[in-house]
This record gives structure tokens, sequence and C-alpha cells, in this order.
């Protein structure tokens, strides 16, 4: 099992469950890379008041002059919100700064305050993720100018520069819950986000049909191109347990994610109560001792999950110091091959 990080920054003033400053975010990313975390995935939020980031391209292209290794992403980047040749020519750009360590997550969208910031009608979100999607892959390999007209946008005699560093371009992951949507990214050879709010039986239930999915379009199966968003955190006693389900809810409550067309609430639960929000944080959080913490991520990994992305409602360095201290060890290759030796 590998791990990366999920979430992101939060602007001075803003208060957030998965964000902090940014500039200690930056330093947490930092540290993160020497640890050996694999990747960072940045959300993109907009009109919250709880000052999530909204500029995740920005955010990265700064990240890439400051680290070494680590795996950039969006996580995810909602195409019906922007101008797909524009985003192209983002994409491109932090490729290259990063030196082919870009990762592109994609998603529709689902919370109805943003699609309304930004005058767009929710129901128009599957046709402008499909028209846009088109544009940025042609924009990120054409090598000859290219005209485009569709239902949202019309281009005309364009060339996108600069192309990407990774070809034919960076990797694509895909932000799905639904049957349909796994299947269709790995039909098209994407790579597959999975939300953190999904409790475990349901991951594992989405791992399996993406699997079967790609076996049916003959694609060599690899876990690693499933990456599974969780919040943890290691804690020590069950009062700094409670207070971080409370700032998850929190976050679930404000942004009211339940009243959109992706995250369900609990069976019997008003959507826009505190108490459906607080069932919601807490199905999904693993939370506890460092053993505590191990044994729920073994449970990820016997239904096939190797790539988990940390959501840390602290955001701390000394908490990311602990995971890799505590917890990676446990996952690692050596340790796998020792507890094989020993069980012969």
């Amino acid at each position: 099992m590998r791990f990366g990080l999920f979430g992101g920054a939060l602007a001075a003033g803003g208060a957030s469950s998965d964000s902090q400053n940014y500039g200690k975010f930056i330093d947490y990313v930092c540290e993160a890379d020497a640890l050996g975390f694999e990747s960072i995935y940045v959300v993109e939020h907009h009109f919250t008041g709880l000052g999530q980031v909204s500029a995740t391209l920005n955010l990265l292209s700064y990240m890439a002059a400051r680290t070494n290794r680590i795996r950039l992403g969006t996580g995810v980047t909602v195409l019906p919100w922007h101008n797909p040749v524009l985003l192209a020519e983002q994409i491109g750009t932090l490729d290259i700064l990063s030196g082919g360590r870009a990762d592109i997550g994609i998603g529709k969208g689902y919370r109805p305050i943003e699609f309304n910031g930004f005058n767009i009608d929710q129901s128009e979100a599957a046709e402008r993720y499909e028209e846009a999607l088109t544009l940025i892959l042609k924009s990120l390999t054409a090598t000859e100018r290219f005209s485009h007209s569709g239902k949202y946008w019309t281009f005309n005699d364009i060339v996108v520069e600069p192309a990407p560093l990774q070809k034919p371009h960076p990797p694509i992951w895909v932000g799905a819950g639904s049957t349909p949507s796994i299947e269709k990214a790995a039909s098209r050879g994407f790579k597959l986000l999975l939300d953190l709010w999904a409790d475990t039986p349901t991951i594992g239930e989405r791992v399996q049909i993406f699997r079967n999915a790609c076996e049916r379009a003959g694609r060599v199966w690899n876990a690693r191109d499933v990456g599974t968003a969780r919040s943890i955190n290691i804690t020590h006693s069950g009062e700094a347990s409670t207070e971080i389900i409370r700032q998850r809810a929190n976050l679930v409550h404000k942004t009211g994610a339940l009243k959109g067309s992706t995250f369900v609430a609990p069976a019997g639960l008003d959507p826009d109560s505190m108490e459906a929000a607080w069932a919601f944080a807490e199905r999904a959080a693993i939370i506890g001792t460092p053993d505590m913490v191990v044994s729920r991520l073994k449970e990820l990994e016997a239904l096939g999950v190797e790539y988990v992305l940390l959501t840390d409602t602290t955001a701390s360095i000394d908490a990311l110091r602990e995971f890799a201290r505590e917890i990676m060890p446990a996952f690692s290759d050596k340790s796998r091959a020792g507890s094989m030796s020993r069980a012969s």
C-alpha cells in the first residue's frame, strides 16, 4: 500500500476541517515530499465562505517549485466550470514546471451553491463535462491547429501550448462513485479517485466494479490505478476522536454536501440536519490509536485498496510524521515480506 494526501489549504480567516493556512499547507506538503508520500491531490471549491482552495493549478504550480518528487494532482478540477482550452494550457504548464509530475483529477461537481454561483444549470453538468473533456484531451495531444464547434464551446483555428511533458498527456483521474461513471472511466483508460465519505464495504464494491470493467476493456489490472481518499487521524483519547468527527460534520453541514446529487444522507435523517452530517462524517473516518488505524487500513487492503489518500483534519506536520513513523512501515514491501516469511 502506498500513501498520498488529499485536501487543500485555507485562505486567511476561513475555517474548514480539511484545510489550513496557505503557508502552513505548503510546508505540510514539502514535509510529505521528504517523508516519501506519493502524491498530493488538491480540492477545488468556490463560494463556500470557508476559504477552501479555488485556484488549484496555481497552487500546484507553486508547489512544483518547492518539492522534488511528490506527484501534484487536482482532486478534482470540476470541468463544467472551466474554459477547457485555457485549462489545457494550465495543465501543460504545470506538467512542464513540475518535471512531469502532474496528475489531473476531473469531475462533474456536486455542490448546488457552486453551480448557482457560476450561473450554470446543474442539470447541464454531464454534457458540459463530456464536451470539456473531449476538448482538453484534444488540446493536450493535437500537433496541428484545429477548430471546435460544440454546444457550449467554440474555438477557431487554435493550437494549444505548451504541450505537456508526459505523453500522450498527464494521467487522468476521474472522481466517480456510480457504476456507470466508474465503468466509463475504466473503458477510457482513466484512473479512478474514490471519495472519502463512502464506507469500507462500498469502497470494496467500487474497486471491484472498476477492476471488472478494466478487464472487459482489455486493460491490465493495476490496483494502484485506484486512489481512495480517507479521513485518517491518529488519536490517543476519545475526546480527541470526537473533536475530529465534529470538525468533519461541521464541514458537511456548512457546505450542504448532503443536498447535492452525489452524496446521500444516512437513511431516515434530514439532509439539512447536523445529525445527518455527523453520521455521514463518522461512517468512513479512520480514527484512533496507531494499531486501530493499521487495522482499518488492512480491511481496505483486503478489499483491493493499495493507494490511500490521507485527509488529516489537523493537517499538522507532527501528525504527518507520526503517520509516517507509526503507520507506513506496516504496509511497506519489507514488512509484508517479513510477515509472509514468518507465516511460512
